[in-house]
C-alpha cells in the first residue's frame, strides 16, 4: 500500500486508488499521512478542519470521521483490522504506517541524498538523485484535498523544497557539463517564473557556457527591465557579476 501526496492525495494497493471522497474525511486523511507514525494531535485536526469555526460536538464529529475512514480501510481491504492501522492514542491519533510508503518521504530522502552528493562534487549522481525525486511530483500537493490553515501551510513549505531540488538538479547538471541541454527547459521555466532571478541565472550562465554571450547578454537585459518596471529594482548582486563577467569577455574577445 502506498500513499501519495505530491499530487492527488492517493491511497494506492495494486494499482488503484482507494482514497475516500468525502471531503473533511480526505482532509483528516491528509493530516494522518503527512505524520506516519506519529500521534496527530487533535487540536491540530480540529483548526485543520475547521480554523476558528468549530462546531460545539467537535470532538464527536472527528469521532464520526475517523470510525468513517477506518471502514473505508476494512471494506477496501487496506487492512484487515481499522483500529490497529489507525489508533486512538492520547491527545490524538496516530496512523500505522512507514514513511516509506508516503511518496513525500522518499522525495525529501532522495533529495537530501542528491545535496550530500553535490556536496561531494559527484554532479551527475547528484541530477540523478534528484531527478528521481521531482519525478515523484504529479501536480502541486494534495491537489484534491480542501486544505485547512494547517496542510495549507504545509503545501507552501512542499513547493519550496520542490524549487529547491529543481534548483539543485539543474545546478549539478551544469556543473556536470549538460549546459547546452539545459538551454530549453530553462527558456520554458523562466516564461513561467518571469520575477525567478535564480532561474535566470541558470539561463544566462547556460547560455554564456554555450557560447551564446549575446543571448545571455539579452536574457539579462530583458529580465532587468521586468524587474525595474514591475518592482523598481535592480537585478540582485549575483546576476549583476554575472552581467559583469559577460561584458568583460566581450572586452577580452579579439
Amino acid at each position: 500500500m502506498r500513499f501519495n501526496l505530491l499530487g492527488p492525495l492517493e491511497v494506492v494497493k495494486n494499482g488503484i486508488d482507494y482514497a475516500p471522497s468525502p471531503p473533511k474525511i480526505l482532509q483528516l486523511l491528509a493530516m494522518l499521512v503527512i505524520r506516519p507514525g506519529k500521534i496527530v494531535h487533535i487540536d491540530s485536526i480540529t483548526h485543520e478542519l475547521w480554523a476558528n469555526d468549530p462546531p460545539r460536538s467537535v470532538r464527536k464529529t472527528i469521532h464520526t470521521y475517523v470510525h468513517n475512514l477506518r471502514r473505508c480501510i476494512e471494506q477496501n481491504g487496506l487492512a484487515a483490522d481499522g483500529e490497529a492501522l489507525l489508533v486512538t492514542k492520547s491527545p490524538g491519533y496516530l496512523f500505522r504506517i512507514d514513511p516509506e510508503q508516503v511518496d513525500l518521504f522518499t522525495f525529501q530522502r532522495l533529495h537530501q541524498r542528491g545535496r550530500e552528493l553535490l556536496r561531494q562534487h559527484e554532479h551527475l549522481d547528484a541530477a540523478r538523485s534528484l531527478r528521481s525525486a521531482l519525478d515523484l511530483w504529479a501536480g502541486p500537493p494534495m491537489a484534491n484535498v480542501h486544505c485547512g490553515p494547517v496542510l495549507s501551510s504545509y503545501v507552501v513549505e512542499l513547493l519550496e523544497q520542490r524549487r529547491s531540488a529543481r534548483h539543485l538538479r539543474i545546478e549539478a547538471e551544469i556543473d556536470g557539463g549538460l549546459h547546452r541541454e539545459l538551454i530549453g527547459e530553462l527558456r520554458s521555466l523562466v516564461a513561467s517564473n518571469p520575477l525567478d532571478e535564480g532561474l535566470h541565472g541558470q539561463l544566462i550562465r547556460v547560455l554564456g557556457r554555450s557560447g551564446r554571450r549575446s543571448d545571455a547578454m539579452a536574457a539579462y537585459r530583458r529580465l532587468r527591465a521586468r524587474l525595474n518596471n514591475e518592482l523598481g529594482v535592480e537585478p540582485c548582486d549575483e546576476l549583476q557579476s554575472l552581467h559583469h563577467d559577460l561584458l568583460s569577455e566581450g572586452e577580452q574577445s579579439p
